[in-house]
């Protein structure tokens, strides 16, 4: 038995599809009971800032996939430990690397990471760039017209498709990548420009770009996020201290299979776009 977090997520989500078509036994972390699941899959209620909500989840697991940032995660972890879990799978990012403890993200990273291995379990860490369904924030400026103002628009990344951060994670969680830290990326590295006319070929529209400054794209962040997380964004994408645009091979060389484009990644979720 899995235990899957974050299980209503763009990855989690994915990953409790994947497991539970596989005929693999899968439990999902929720916050409420009468959320929609798969079939084969079942639910579990509880909350991984209360480590002692988890008791019934745990029962019986294996292997967890394990969001980063939660409040207490040396408690968790060892609840999971306590319980007989064997196998943590985190996903993390590419911001770990740098270990900057005074980035807001990188720091919750770091950290996340460093309870997984102070933990004793076996653990593989997962470190996506940017995710594909990101361009959903679009989704409103969509709804109005035919023009999409984007952030940070001279910063390419290679994307990944969350359902491919699922496939290596279901790997993982069966054994045999322990120890490993996987950079996960899409096959090539776009700019926003890119992706907005990657979407407007899938949606048949005539789509205007236009990238935003550093003015108008710091304004927008300060209005939907908290100012350490703005820095810490300025960081990466400004000052240029995380690189988005390297290729890694990860996702083909633990599924098989090439890591979907963009482009795939559009057709697929088109109808969420109309």
């Amino acid at each position: 038995m899995f235990l899957v977090t974050g299980a209503t997520g763009n990855v989690g989500a994915e990953l409790v599809a994947a497991l539970a078509g596989a005929g693999t036994p899968v439990r999902a972390l929720v916050r409420r009971p009468d959320v929609a699941l798969p079939d084969g899959a079942e639910a579990a209620v509880g909350d991984l800032n209360d480590p002692g909500s988890l008791t019934d989840a745990l029962k019986g697991v294996e292997g967890v996939f394990l969001m980063s940032g939660y409040a207490d995660m040396p408690g968790m972890l060892a609840k999971a430990r306590d319980a007989g879990v064997r196998r943590i799978v985190l996903l993390s990012g590419g911001s770990a690397e740098l270990a900057d403890l005074d980035n807001a993200v990188s720091r919750y990273m770091t950290l996340s990471e460093r309870a997984v291995r102070e933990s004793g379990l076996d653990r593989t860490f997962l470190r996506p760039r940017a995710f594909m369904s990101n361009a959903l924030r679009w989704l409103p400026q969509l709804r109005e017209g035919d023009t999409v103002r984007a952030q940070f628009p001279d910063v390419a990344a290679a994307c990944v498709d969350p359902a491919d951060i699922a496939a290596v994670a279901a790997r993982a969680l069966a054994g045999g990548h322990e120890g490993r830290t996987y950079e996960l990326t899409g096959p090539v590295a776009l700019r926003p420009a890119e992706q907005v006319a990657v979407l407007a070929e899938v949606l048949g529209r005539d789509l205007e770009f236009v990238g935003l400054s550093n003015d108008e794209t710091r304004a927008e962040l300060e209005a939907s996020m908290p100012r350490e997380y703005v820095d810490a964004f300025w960081d990466f994408y400004v000052d240029g201290t995380l690189d988005e645009a390297t290729v890694h091979p990860a996702v083909p060389d633990v599924t098989g299979r090439p890591a979907r484009t963009f482009a795939q990644w559009a057709t697929a979720h088109a109808d969420a776009f109309r």
